[in-house]
């Protein structure tokens, strides 16, 4: 397969590390709109790049340079400057096709950077359109920022005066395919931030650890609307805030051990 006719001057890049599981269907998604899909692997050893390839990407082998690092990576490798960030389980619906679409039909959009939402896909039930989003911004022109070059952190920040478009078709996140995964990456996650993150004192730290979990699970339960989910949105609030405390336990950790 390759870029459709109605294809923009858009490049879509994808980082990857053994994500046979959807590369296919999230390369043939993206090129719905962009002219190209560079996917950036980090080694893996199952079938992502074969899959991408087969899809319509263009494969490129780039070791690990952290999380920010990677996506300078993938950046540098398009040969557009409208650039789409997405993740190996993110899926640009037809509507959100359509909508970019429209932002290219007189040239180049009104803004340079767009906030783009993310709507969670669970393993169970309809996808969380209209609660639960987290805000990105996926659609941008790199002339006007980049991705930060960090081991951790990989949204850049807004840069003064710039104005910020809007999307209301939001990205489908297909984020685990279970609890088990779920807690894998949330665990690997806390580490990476943990060690990468500037480090917080001991005892601001221990102040985390006695009394922040409530808050955490209460953040994604009540302010993020994950009730609306039943009793799954329970159950991923839960998890949810028992990542962010792990992180505060790891840099507690940390701090000790460099004291």
């Amino acid at each position: 397969m390759t870029a459709s006719d109605s294809s923009l001057p858009i490049s879509a890049y994808i980082r990857t590390l053994n994500e046979a599981r959807m590369i296919g269907d999230v390369v043939r998604a993206a090129l719905q709109i962009a002219d190209e899909v560079v996917v950036v692997d980090s080694g893996s050893t199952d079938a992502t790049r074969e899959i991408a390839v087969e899809a319509g990407g263009k494969v490129i082998e780039q070791a690990w340079l952290g999380n920010g690092g990677q996506k300078r990576a993938g950046e540098e490798a398009c040969r557009n400057d409208w650039l789409l960030d997405l993740d190996a389980d993110e899926i640009v619906t037809p509507a959100l096709a359509a909508e970019i679409r429209s932002l290219f039909a007189g040239g180049e959009p009104p803004f340079k950077i767009y906030r783009t939402m993310l709507a969670l896909a669970p393993p169970v039930g309809a996808p969380w359109r209209d609660f639960g989003l987290q805000t990105r911004h996926k659609l941008y022109d790199r002339r006007t920022v980049r991705a930060p070059d960090h081991k951790a952190w990989d949204q850049f920040d807004i840069p003064a005066g710039v104005a910020v478009g809007r999307l209301s078709e939001p990205i489908l996140h297909h984020a685990f395919t279970g609890a088990e995964q779920f807690m894998a990456k949330l665990n690997r996650n806390s580490s990476v931030r943990a060690e990468a993150l500037p480090l917080k004192s001991k005892p601001y730290l221990a102040l985390r650890i006695l009394f922040g979990m409530p808050f955490y699970v209460a953040k994604k339960y009540f302010l993020q609307q994950y009730f609306r989910g039943g009793i799954y949105g329970l159950a991923l609030a839960v998890m949810s805030g028992y990542g962010r405390w792990l992180r505060d336990v790891k840099m507690w950790e940390r701090a000790a051990k460099e004291k």
